[in-house]
């Protein structure tokens, strides 16, 4: 368990939600208990944040049937291997630190676990808790599995730039997951989510390619901002849900601040395409 980082403080005072986030401080632990435990066994999806050897940092579905999710009161254990082009086995290898996110769409729960990873020789994800506390409910779109597979139908994309097939996802898309980084703090992934348009393409310096993210008022405790304050580098992860695929994007990212409302402004530095990675399509509820 550790206590807010200066990025944290910042954005909680900027906010005006200092004192509230204050009684919240406590809220990570560094155990498993026996509720979340229960709660991640019976889920299908998760979102880890990690980071690349050359630093760029990615946000990845992990995906499985019930189960694939397993934990003791310390330790977090992933039975399933990443989806075909992800780039997680490589990180993890380089770099330990990750933040897992587990999402349950259908009934609206989701649980932060953040920590230090090691690839076992089965190919098993293995995450050392240091962080593990639940999220509130709000702007989580409700949906659940389709029971049918979907193939892997073409190879993972790489592109430097936004796709039309990325571009038409972005403008429908109602969900998304960030991961940040913390220097010292350690690595997060969060969720986002709004009405089919809630992301807006702009263009940045030069005609970058940038996605305007609403920050919606949350649990008070700024861990995305704040991490975005300190360290700019995040990824993106957008499900495409009614196909079985994701688009995975990496750049750099700025908080933009107005006296009602803040927005993450995300430059597109690198995009990742790969076609049904979620296991399955996923229909709303």
């Amino acid at each position: 368990m550790r206590g807010y980082h200066p990025g944290e403080r910042e954005a909680q005072a900027r906010a005006g939600v200092a004192a509230a986030a204050a009684r919240l401080e406590g809220l990570p632990k560094a155990d498993i208990p026996p509720a979340a435990r229960d709660f991640v066994a019976a889920q299908t999806l998760a979102i880890v944040a990690s980071t690349a050897p050359d630093g760029r940092i990615w946000a990845s579905p992990l995906v499985g049937a019930a189960g694939f999710l397993a934990a003791d009161a310390h330790t977090l254990t992933v039975h399933s291997r990443s989806a075909a082009g992800d780039p997680l086995p490589a990180n993890v290898r380089h770099d330990p630190v990750v933040g897992l996110l587990v999402i349950d769409p259908a009934g609206r729960r989701r649980m932060r676990l953040n920590g230090r990873a090691r690839l076992r020789p089965s190919g098993d994800l293995e995450i050392s808790a240091e962080q593990v506390y639940a999220n509130c409910p709000k702007y989580i779109r409700r949906r659940e599995p389709d029971l049918v597979a979907v193939a892997e139908n073409g190879a993972p994309r790489h592109t430097a730039s936004l796709s039309e097939w990325a571009r038409a996802l972005i403008a429908r898309a109602d969900t998304l997951y960030v991961a940040t980084r913390h220097p010292d703090g350690g690595a997060d992934a969060s969720h986002r989510g709004g009405e089919p348009g809630f992301v807006q393409l702009a263009s940045g310096v030069d005609g970058v390619e940038l996605l305007r993210i609403p920050d919606y008022a949350g649990n008070n405790m700024f861990n995305t901002i704040g991490n975005l304050l300190v360290e700019p580098r995040a990824g993106l992860l957008i499900p495409d849900f009614e196909a079985g695929a994701v688009l995975m994007l990496s750049g750099a990212a700025q908080v933009r601040w107005s006296p009602d409302a803040r927005t993450i402004d995300f430059q597109v530095t690198a995009a990742l395409e790969l076609p049904g990675a979620l296991g399955h399509r996923w229909r709303s509820l």
